[in-house]
């Protein structure tokens, strides 16, 4: 079996690493790896405006409309807590609306296509002034300004967004909730020298996509990384690793010399012959032709 440790601990001389940049910023290409903290959720202001249930998302109380089924509405600091139980260690996606925000409005939409066609994922409603109870879940998990995602897995917050559009909401899913595409999820070193060994003998191109939990560039550039993996199954292996899962995935980011996220290795024959560092779709791309040995003129 391929050990980690001994294919190329450095990048070549001639791959430069870009400037480290803003790490929240999601349209910067890249930020600095011991910065991944999550953003802080803005203070609360001395006078607490009022919360609204937003129009678009006001569904009967008595019937609940057809399209918006798997979009489950709660209503208390109870029903809030036995629904991320329920859910166990699947996604689950909380929106926090207001109904005379019109960003809220719009956005409400998008997260009931999402939850018709991500069916591994649960989707959760937050009417903000619909009841006292209501109002209380929302002091409690620190909302003070909508629409707000929040992003949950094993009853933990791992992620949350603030007035995001639809691209970032989609991109947001696939990322935190992605369990069935093409792309191999590697949550160990002992999971990556076991994909190089696999693909050793038919001699596939793996590419290695290489992110943190909070990265905001990470997550813009992973719906590509999944149609890539759609559209190349028969030259190319996608994977993707966080390296602050774990403790054993850290260590391989720092024994690979990865400084900055998103970073992507491309192994070849149990050895690394490239990275790029980046989020450009068309980079990315690019590269990965190269690595494929295409000409890209």
């Amino acid at each position: 079996m391929a050990t980690v440790t001994n294919f190329l601990p450095k990048p070549p001389s001639h791959l430069a690493s870009p400037t480290r940049l803003n790490p929240f910023n999601p349209y910067y290409s890249s930020y600095q790896l011991p910065n991944f903290f999550p953003r802080p959720l803005r203070a609360k202001p001395q006078t607490r405006p009022k919360l609204f249930v937003p129009k678009a998302t006001a569904a009967s109380k008595t019937k609940k409309a057809a399209s918006d089924e798997r979009v489950q509405q709660v209503h208390s600091v109870e029903e809030f807590d036995e629904a991320l139980r329920t859910a166990r260690n699947k996604l689950v996606v909380v929106e926090y609306a207001a109904s005379h925000s019109l960003q809220s409005s719009k956005i409400y939409p998008f997260m009931v296509d999402l939850s018709r066609t991500c069916s591994d994922v649960e989707f959760l409603l937050v009417m903000g002034d619909e009841s006292e109870k209501t109002r209380e879940l929302c002091r409690r998990e620190k909302i003070d300004k909508v629409p707000h995602f929040s992003f949950y897995k094993s009853m933990e917050k791992i992620h949350e967004e603030e007035g995001i559009g639809p691209d970032q909401l989609v991109g947001d899913v696939l990322y935190y909730g992605d369990n069935h595409s093409a792309v191999v999820q590697l949550h160990c070193r002992e999971d990556v020298e076991r994909l190089i060994e696999d693909h050793k003998v038919d001699q596939k191109l793996i590419v290695l996509d290489v992110g943190l939990k909070h990265c905001g560039p990470c997550v813009k550039v992973y719906p590509t990384v999944i149609k890539l993996s759609k559209q190349m199954t028969d030259t190319v292996v996608f994977a993707r690793m966080n390296g602050d899962e774990n403790d054993s995935c850290m260590k391989f980011l720092k024994d690979m010399n990865v400084v900055e996220v998103p970073t992507f290795l491309f192994i070849r024959d149990g050895e690394i012959c490239g990275r790029y560092v980046g989020s450009g779709k068309g980079e990315l791309i690019g590269e990965i032709l190269r690595y494929q040995g295409v000409r890209v003129t």
